[in-house]
C-alpha cells in the first residue's frame, strides 16, 4: 500500500512546488494543486491534512534535494579559501540570472508566513537554513578558517542579503558587492588567526 501511495504523493510535492515558488503560497489554493498534479482534491487530502501540512511537507521533500544537490555542487568548488569564497557568490550572479528566477524559494515561502511563528514550515525551514550554515561552516574549517563558526554566519549572511537584493533590485551586481566583502571577511579571519591585527601590517 506503501509503495502505490508514494508515486502519487511525490507528484504533489512537486506540483505544489513549484505553484508555491512560482506564485507564492497565499495565492495558491488547493484545486490548482490538485489540478497541476492531474488529481482530485479528495485524493490530495487523503495524503495531506490542510494546505499547511502540505507547504510543511513540499519544504521538508525539497530540502533534501537542495542539500544533496549543494553537497555535489560543493565538491566542484575550488580547495582554497578564497576561490571557493568568490565561486559561491559567482554561481549565486549566476543562478540569479536564470529566466523566471524569484529569489531563494524557502525564504521567499517562509517570509509570507511570519506572522505564524508556529506554522510548521517554518520549523522545516529552519532547519534547512541551519543545514545550509552548518555546510558553510565545516567547508571553511576544511580550508583552514580556524573560527569557521563565526566566520560561516557571517558568510551566509552576506549570501542571503545578495540574493535577497538581487531580487529586489533586480541588479546582479550585488553578488560582486558580497564577493569582494567576503573576501575580506576571509581576510580577517586569516589575520586573527595567524596573531595579526586586522588592518595592520605584520
Amino acid at each position: 500500500m506503501r509503495s502505490a501511495a508514494t508515486p502519487t504523493r511525490d507528484r504533489i510535492l512537486r506540483a505544489a512546488y513549484g505553484l508555491f515558488y512560482a506564485k507564492g503560497f497565499g495565492r495558491v489554493g488547493v484545486d490548482a494543486v490538485a489540478q497541476a498534479a492531474r488529481l482530485t482534491k479528495r485524493t490530495l487530502y487523503q495524503h495531506f491534512r490542510s494546505k499547511d501540512d502540505l507547504l510543511a511537507a513540499v519544504l521538508e521533500h525539497q530540502s533534501s534535494f537542495a542539500l544533496a544537490s549543494i553537497e555535489g555542487w560543493g565538491s566542484r568548488l575550488p580547495q582554497d579559501c578564497s576561490g571557493f569564497v568568490q565561486h559561491l557568490f559567482r554561481d549565486a550572479a549566476r543562478w540569479s540570472s536564470r529566466p523566471k528566477w524569484s529569489g531563494a524559494g524557502f525564504t521567499r515561502l517562509v517570509m509570507e508566513l511570519a506572522d505564524l511563528p508556529g506554522h510548521p514550515a517554518r520549523a522545516v525551514a529552519r532547519r534547512h537554513k541551519a543545514a545550509i550554515e552548518t555546510w558553510l561552516c565545516m567547508e571553511l574549517a576544511r580550508r583552514g578558517i580556524r573560527d569557521a563558526e563565526e566566520a560561516g554566519r557571517e558568510l551566509i549572511l552576506l549570501l542571503e542579503g545578495c540574493l535577497a537584493l538581487i531580487l529586489i533590485h533586480g541588479k546582479r551586481d550585488y553578488a560582486g558587492a558580497a564577493a569582494r566583502a567576503a573576501g575580506k571577511l576571509i581576510t580577517h579571519h586569516r589575520t586573527v588567526a595567524s596573531g595579526g591585527v586586522p588592518g595592520q601590517p605584520r
